[in-house]
C-alpha cells in the first residue's frame, strides 16, 4: 500500500482556492442585498401605514417601538428601536432611488452610514467610491469623518488625493463578522476574546458569586451587545434584579480607574435606559471593577435623578463595593496560586 503524503500542485490549489472564494463572495453578496432590500421594503411600508391620515410623529414612535417589541419576540435579535428607525430612514434618503438602482457591493453597515451624510452629491460619491474601491466599513467611516469628498472638490491634486486614501480594502472576513449579518442569518454570535484568561476567570467566579447571593439576580448574559444606529458595545456581565426590577451591568477593567471608565459605564447605563428598560422597571445601575497589581476599585454608576433611589433602595441589596472588591481579590489570589503550582510542578 502506498503510503506516501500526495501534495497537490500549487496551480491547482491556487485554482480550487480560487473557485471557493468566488463561491463564498457570490454567497455574501447575496445575503447581504436580500439585507438591504428588506431592510428598504420594511421601511418604505412603515412610512406609508405613517401617512394614513394620523398624527405622524406620535404614532410613528409607537408603531416603530410596538413592531420591535413584536419582531424581537419573533425573529431574535436585530430589530431593536433603533434599528428600525433605520429602516425607515433608509427608505427616506433613498427614497428617489428604486430598489434596483442601490449597489449590491454595498453592505447594510455601509448604507447606514452613508445615509447619515446631508448631501446627496456626497452621498452618491461614497456609494460609487465604495463599490469601485471596495472600501471597508472602516474605510469609508474615516473617509466621511474626515470630510473626504469635501477635501477632494477642493484638492489641486485630486489623483494624489485618490492614490493615498484608497489604500484599505474591506477584507471578506469583516462581512462574515458583521453582527447585523449574523443576526439577519439568526447565526449566534460569538464576541469579541478580547480579555485574558485571569479576567475571563474572575468574571467566571463573580457571575456565580452574584447569583448564589440569594438577593434577586437573574442572569441575562455575558459580553452582552448593545448597539447605537452606528456603533456596538459590549458589556462584560449583564443581570437583572426582580428584586429591585432593575438591570445591572458589570464591566471589568484591568487597570486603574479612570474618569473615561466612569464615562463609559455612564453612557452603558443610558443606553440601557433607552433601549432595554421596560415600562414598569426601575433605573439601570452599573458598577465598574477595575483591578490592578497595586489595588482593586469598585464603583457604582448611577444617573443623578436616581441616586435618591439607590441610596435609599438598592444600598439594601447589591452587595458593598467591600464585598465585591474582596470577592475578586480572593479570585485573584485562587488564581496566582494555581499559577504557581503549576510552575512549580512544570519545572521539576
Amino acid at each position: 500500500m502506498n503510503s506516501r503524503k500526495i501534495i497537490p500542485h500549487a496551480a491547482l490549489f491556487e485554482e480550487v482556492r480560487e473557485i471557493l472564494a468566488q463561491a463564498r463572495r457570490k454567497a455574501y453578496a447575496a445575503v447581504n442585498f436580500a439585507m438591504v432590500e428588506a431592510y428598504w421594503e420594511i421601511g418604505r411600508r412603515i412610512v406609508e401605514e405613517e401617512q394614513k391620515g394620523r398624527d405622524r410623529a406620535e404614532y410613528g414612535a409607537a408603531l416603530i417601538k410596538e413592531l420591535s417589541k413584536q419582531l424581537t419576540s419573533e425573529f431574535g435579535k436585530g430589530f431593536a428601536v433603533a434599528n428600525i428607525w433605520n429602516f425607515r430612514q433608509f427608505y427616506l434618503t433613498f427614497l428617489d432611488e428604486k430598489l434596483y438602482a442601490l449597489r449590491r457591493e454595498l453592505t447594510w453597515t455601509h448604507y447606514r452610514l452613508i445615509m447619515r451624510v446631508e448631501s446627496e452629491a456626497a452621498r452618491d460619491y461614497y456609494i460609487e467610491e465604495t463599490a469601485e474601491q471596495g472600501w471597508s466599513t472602516r474605510q469609508l467611516e474615516r473617509n466621511i469623518n474626515t470630510l473626504y469628498y469635501e477635501r477632494l472638490l477642493k484638492s489641486s491634486n485630486k489623483k494624489a488625493l485618490k492614490q493615498k486614501d484608497d489604500s484599505e480594502k474591506a477584507p471578506l472576513g469583516d462581512f462574515i463578522k458583521d453582527p447585523y449579518v449574523l443576526e439577519f442569518l439568526q447565526i449566534p454570535e460569538s464576541p469579541y476574546a478580547s480579555e485574558r484568561v485571569i479576567e475571563t476567570a474572575i468574571i467566571d467566579n463573580l457571575q456565580q458569586f452574584l447569583l448564589e447571593m440569594g438577593k434577586g439576580f437573574s442572569f441575562v448574559g455575558r459580553q452582552f451587545r448593545i448597539s447605537t444606529e452606528t456603533s456596538h458595545f459590549y458589556i462584560d456581565l449583564v443581570f437583572y434584579n426582580y428584586l429591585l426590577k432593575c438591570f445591572v451591568l458589570i464591566d471589568l477593567k484591568n487597570e486603574k480607574l479612570t474618569r473615561q471608565d466612569i464615562g463609559q459605564m455612564d453612557m452603558y447605563v443610558r443606553m440601557f435606559d433607552d433601549l432595554k428598560r421596560g415600562n414598569d422597571d426601575n433605573p439601570t445601575v452599573g458598577i465598574i471593577l477595575c483591578t490592578s497589581k497595586d489595588e482593586t476599585v469598585v464603583k457604582y454608576s448611577v444617573l443623578k435623578d436616581s441616586e435618591q433611589l439607590f441610596a435609599s433602595k438598592y444600598r439594601l441589596i447589591l452587595p458593598t463595593e467591600e464585598e465585591l472588591a474582596r470577592e475578586i481579590e480572593r479570585e485573584r489570589r485562587t488564581i496566582m496560586e494555581q499559577r504557581a503550582r503549576y510552575e512549580v510542578s512544570r519545572d521539576h
